[in-house]
């Protein structure tokens, strides 16, 4: 739960004005400016307004917060901020509107001129799907996986292979060419993309090693960074001066600046290749850092979070376990300036929904009618609410089936966590169950005609996969004929095929699987070299 009131700037809003937040973004250089947008997607802004960068069409601070007109409606999809500072924001139907400081050109209208209100900037022939923003200089994403560029470009940060500024966006040239990119993200003056590979490329300032290519060069141009070839990244972030990887496996890698020990290395000192951080904290799910602090922090699958680097002044070394339940909260409480890593967006929790009561009551003996018996333990339910959510069930509870009369069912083809997790899915549209039980929740699935659970399934596998269950997993995914997921964990075990070939699972697999797997990963082209 996100509560936006531990950014001291909301608390000059009226408690109904924070209860209608549904997305915010914090910026500026003290972290005095902020952006929020509410549940009908009216766009707001209010703060201190020192660099004229709250898009009011004036130069005014402001502790009362102000439409921004141009925008209302428009469902906002990502947002950055550059320390100069300007904004970019893209909304979901690819538009990107653009305000705030532009003596480099970093607002890509073509001109010099500070712009006090938004104005929209089209820079592809198709959807702007992501926005980033270094201190001067700015990146946006389109739908096909095309990158441009524009502002400043003293350090090579536009990925043009010159040193020229752009007063428009510029699609960055043969050196992305053929890839795809899935996303981007800049530090103060360098550039990160992330390709649907898993691949990194890096360019701009590196005098701190923040490129990751083991020397201090400035590059000019997209180079790939060459430490990472045999893993698959899924989640970069970019702080001051240092970049933070999460891999597939959730092992998270470090490298560039370390004044502060924003790397978690228990030192000082720079790291011009990534090393692998916090290999004892398990499985990391989310990183966080950003461009205008040094502070890190990341998220475990079992919920626990961490926060390093630059935190209130003081300089921690290794990742510190908070008492926080999410990285945005790390950044309010610790980060100089206290501003969001992301946009973020924010619960509602001032009242229960319908959906929320629905869920407070699953496997309450106190108002159900109804008992599911699972390896001698018992799931307390509703008979009536399970008629309205699973046509299984509808056809289950009719006069002429014997299960309709009575008050115990027992259920002996599933295990117990496996189909309390299907009945909680029933009440709370969530499934939370680990990638090996999804398996069995996907048979689960198939045989109950659950469509949607069926994909939830095949989505928690995929972020869960991991070299030791990876061959099992897609062994699952070809016994369920999940062609999608299939897809997926048979290029998973392509990318790590030296670490999976020596595992279990693969000693273990079946002759005419693994005879199928070669051939397929043969034509593939794993085996060219």
């Amino acid at each position: 739960m996100v509560d936006v009131a531990k950014w001291p700037l909301f608390n000059l809003l009226k408690p109904q004005e924070r209860a209608s937040i549904s997305k915010v973004c914090v910026f500026g250089a003290s972290g005095n400016e902020a952006l929020f947008i509410t549940s009908d997607d009216e766009v707001y802004v209010f703060g201190l307004n020192s660099s004229n960068c709250l898009g009011t069409g004036d130069s005014q601070s402001t502790i009362v917060a102000k439409k921004l007109d141009l925008l209302s409606g428009r469902k906002v999809i990502s947002m950055s901020y550059g320390s100069g500072p300007h904004v970019l924001l893209a909304t979901e139907d690819g538009e990107l509107f653009t305000w705030g400081h532009n003596g480099y050109s970093q607002l890509g209208n073509g001109n010099a001129n500070q712009v006090l209100a938004p104005v929209l900037v089209s820079p592809f022939n198709n959807k702007v799907v992501e926005v980033a923003c270094g201190s001067h200089h700015s990146m946006a994403l389109s739908e096909l996986g095309e990158v441009v560029t524009w502002g400043y470009n003293n350090c090579g940060q536009l990925g043009t292979g010159n040193m020229a500024l752009q007063s428009y966006p510029r699609l960055i040239p043969y050196y992305l060419e053929k890839k795809k990119v899935v996303s981007i993200v800049c530090g103060q003056n360098w550039s990160i993309a992330l390709v649907d590979n898993g691949e990194v490329y890096g360019w701009g300032n590196n005098t701190n090693g923040q490129l990751g290519i083991g020397n201090t060069s400035n590059q000019l141009s997209p180079c790939r960074i060459l430490e990472l070839p045999a893993i698959y990244v899924q989640q970069i972030v970019c702080g001051y001066a240092h970049t933070l990887a999460l891999t597939d496996e959730g092992v998270l890698y470090a490298w560039g600046s370390n004044t502060y020990g924003q790397l978690g290395t228990g030192n000082k000192i720079n790291q011009l290749v990534p090393v692998q951080i916090m290999s004892d904290k398990g499985r990391i799910v989310e990183v966080a850092a950003c461009h205008s602090t040094h502070t890190s922090a990341a998220k475990t699958r079992s919920g626990q979070v961490y926060m390093w680097g630059q935190c209130r002044g003081q300089s921690i070394l290794l990742p510190h376990l908070t008492h926080f339940t999410c990285t945005d909260d790390v950044f309010a409480c610790f980060a100089t300036p206290p501003v969001t890593w992301r946009l973020l967006s924010k619960e509602f929790d001032d009242f229960l929904t319908v959906a929320q009561s629905v869920k407070k009551q699953f496997d309450n003996p106190g108002t159900a009618d109804l008992k599911f018996c699972v390896d001698g333990k018992y799931i307390h339910v509703h008979k009536a609410f399970l008629k309205i959510r699973c046509e299984h069930f509808r056809s289950m509870f009719q006069s002429h089936w014997i299960e309709d009369k009575k008050d115990v069912i027992e259920i002996d083809q599933f295990s117990f966590p496996v189909y309390r997790s299907f009945l909680k899915f029933l009440y709370t549209d969530n499934v939370d169950v680990l990638p090996e039980d999804a398996i069995e929740l996907m048979d689960l699935a198939t045989s109950y005609c659950e469509d949607r659970l069926n994909r939830l399934c095949q989505h928690i596998i995929k972020n869960g996969i991991a070299v030791e269950n990876a061959f099992t997993l897609l062994s699952a995914a070809m016994r369920y004929d999940a062609e999608d997921l299939e897809d997926f964990c048979f290029k998973f075990c392509i990318n790590h095929l030296t670490k999976v070939t020596q595992t279990d699972a693969f000693s273990q697999m079946d002759g005419d699987m693994l005879k199928a797997f070669i051939c397929r990963a043969s034509r593939y082209g794993a085996f060219k070299y």
